[in-house]
């Protein structure tokens, strides 16, 4: 007989898969994307997993806690694939009270906070230039005509004239964003924004292209937690996985979209209601099935799953999983990627021997199993098998030392472009 925690796992399961196929007649559920009317064909080009505020430091200065007001926020990402039209979405996922938002802007990034003169567009929403967003909602702009390239970074600037409060975001961003006092909407010099920095991204969930190649080959979605997230790359690089793996698709002329929806922390089991994020099972729609013109979905998730029962993150200790809970765990993701019509490769949990976390051989049979599993089971449309591709040779259950970032588990620069080269790009 199941125990009664992991019987309500199956549940919770099976609802979740059940669900991709009934918004269509619902309606849009808590974080749909509405707004961005029109009929345009969107592709995501660039996106990230969405979290509670939360009052930590552990990535740099983090204003989520205290949001904005009368102030100006200035963030900076790179899109994966071109179009001729854009537009961005907003997401108060998390929000305790309507997010009102005085206004919004676009543009070609240039040095720093500075935008490329010629290339900043105002962002409008239903053509009104100031927008509110209901809790638990995400809006997308109207259509922006500016022509963006593959690997282009993008600006984008949101002015607060009242008090948002506690804002949706995104810790681990490694990208610096800025914030300056007043409207700075249109201010296309650095100048203002020359003061406070941090290493997160708050209230952006996407931004999408219009006007692409007709024949791309669809969106990729990355979801997983802090390895996809890339926690030990080099911040301002781009060197997580999934950009070497957009940096490989546009040099093989292949022109559709990579997407992050790595966490941090990141469970595919339990929510963590402080800094790890909702549990795998019950994002796995919102970040990856949502997405614009995706396609095809790589999962690696499942490490905190066995690591961190007995470790208090600051909102409790995770319970015990075993490899049978997070085995069923990944089938719940199969079957609703394939309700969505969506293909979903599976990749093997790395080695860890050496970090904190590998403090239990216990654990380290559940991650064997587990793995074994995945490449025996033929239940993923395709595997790549990083526990091969990242350990030592001479010391399998660690990392190879060049592909360490520094933790013994958190792959390097160089383990980040190992993984993209182990991603098939015919596999996509």
């Amino acid at each position: 007989m199941l125990a009664p925690r992991f019987a309500t796992l199956l549940t919770s399961l099976l609802a979740a898969a059940t669900a991709v196929t009934a918004v269509a007649a619902t309606g849009a559920p808590a974080g749909a994307v509405t707004g961005g009317g029109g009929r345009e064909s969107w592709s995501g080009v660039w996106s990230t997993a969405l979290q509670r505020p939360v009052a930590n430091e552990l990535t740099g200065p983090n204003w989520s806690t205290e949001g904005f007001a009368a102030e100006s926020v200035r963030q900076v990402v790179r899109v994966s694939a071109g179009g001729t039209g854009v537009r961005v979405r907003l997401s108060n996922l998390y929000g305790a009270a309507p997010l009102r938002l005085t206004g919004a802007t676009v543009g070609k990034a240039g040095d720093g906070a500075a935008v490329r003169p010629g290339t900043l567009r105002p962002l409008t929403f239903g053509r009104s230039a100031s927008v509110t967003v209901p809790p638990g909602r995400t809006l997308a702009s109207d259509a922006v005509p500016l022509t963006t390239s593959p690997l282009e970074k993008l600006t984008v600037t949101l002015y607060f004239a009242r008090p948002t409060g506690p804002a949706t975001f995104h810790a681990g961003g490694l990208t610096t964003s800025y914030r300056a006092a007043g409207d700075r909407r249109f201010d296309h010099a650095a100048g203002a924004f020359g003061g406070e920095t941090s290493q997160s991204w708050y209230y952006l969930a996407g931004v999408d292209v219009t006007g692409g190649p007709r024949r791309a080959p669809g969106v990729v979605v990355a979801f997983g937690d802090s390895i996809t997230d890339g926690a030990a790359s080099t911040p301002g690089a781009d060197n997580r996985y999934p950009d070497e793996l957009a940096e490989r698709r546009t040099a093989a002329g292949a022109a559709g979209g990579v997407l992050n929806a790595g966490l941090n922390g990141n469970m595919l089991l339990t929510d963590s209601p402080c800094l790890n994020g909702d549990a795998g099972v019950h994002r796995f729609k919102r970040d990856v099935l949502d997405q614009p013109g995706v396609r095809t979905a790589i999962v690696l998730i499942g490490i905190n799953d066995i690591a961190l029962d007995g470790f208090d993150v600051g909102c409790g200790a995770p319970p015990e999983i075993g490899a049978r809970e997070l085995i069923e765990g990944h089938r719940g993701l199969i079957r609703a990627a394939r309700a969505h019509g969506v293909k979903i490769i599976g990749a093997t949990l790395p080695p860890n021997e050496g970090n904190a976390y590998y403090h239990s051989a216990g654990n380290e049979k559940v991650r064997v199993e587990f793995n074994d599993w995945m490449r025996r089971s033929g239940e993923y449309d395709a595997v790549v098998d990083l526990d091969r591709v990242l350990a030592d040779p001479d010391h399998p259950k660690a990392l190879l030392p060049a592909y360490d970032g520094g933790d013994a588990l958190h792959p390097s620069d160089a383990g980040m472009k190992a993984i993209a080269r182990a991603v098939r790009l015919s596999l996509l």
